[in-house]
């Protein structure tokens, strides 16, 4: 799992940066990403998927991609678990953890986005937020 490229949607968000930063910082630090439209794509030999149609990692029942990666990857760190359930609230819209934090973490990243289109800035600035999140759950 080192120095892989990962692969996702264009249009990066909540699971998605969440997932990337997670994928960056625990699984694969020489992680690069690249992005695709939503459809169609066929991976390289080299290159993992995530947040996709038939991804190699994607929401498993009613787990968010974040999630996922946690419970394939045994990632058992309670920060990690605590932003896994900020991103599940925000990405599945469904409050099932009712985490306080989420509307704030969901605006920090709504403001990311409307300001650059470009989904590597959006993965790059939006790390810090989840590196801080990090932080304050430990």
């Amino acid at each position: 799992m080192r120095g892989r490229t990962w692969v996702t949607r264009r249009g990066v968000f909540v699971d998605r940066i969440a997932s990337a930063w997670l994928i960056k910082r625990f699984i694969d630090q020489a992680a690069r990403f690249k992005f695709v439209a939503p459809e169609g794509y066929s991976p390289r030999r080299s290159e993992l998927r995530f947040d996709m149609f038939e991804a190699e990692y994607t929401h498993e029942g009613d787990r968010c991609t974040f999630e996922t990666l946690l419970r394939r990857f045994r990632l058992r760190d309670p920060a990690l678990r605590a932003i896994g359930e900020i991103v599940h609230d925000i990405d599945c819209k469904d409050a099932k953890f009712e985490r306080a934090e989420a509307a704030g973490v969901e605006r920090l990243l709504a403001g990311i986005a409307r300001k650059h289109a470009s989904d590597a800035t959006r993965l790059r600035l939006g790390a810090p937020v989840f590196d801080n999140l990090y932080q304050s759950s430990r």
